[in-house]
């Protein structure tokens, strides 16, 4: 496996964009210099992430999400303890 995480990810299962094995490993995001925990879907050459927008649901049950344009980095959180990590 590489050390960077997928250019676009998503954790609905359905979408052609999920990745069981790179969120088994644990992804993080930080977006605009914060680290969000509640993202929905990224994409880092876009610049865009998706959200929940507050407890709305479509009609079949799913969140509905918005998507949030800005800086967007992803990364492993199982890094090694040895490993530095990226300058800023």
């Amino acid at each position: 496996m590489s050390d960077t995480p997928p250019d676009h990810l998503a954790i609905d299962a359905r979408s052609p964009f999920h990745d069981a094995d790179a969120l088994s490993r644990g992804v993080g995001v930080r977006f605009n210099g914060i680290e969000r925990d509640n993202v929905e879907e990224y994409s880092i050459s876009e610049g865009w992430i998706k959200v929940q927008a507050g407890k709305a649901r479509d009609r079949r049950g799913n969140p509905m999400t918005m998507k949030v344009k800005g800086e967007v980095v992803a990364y492993y959180l199982d890094t090694k303890s040895d490993a530095k990590p990226a300058a800023e």
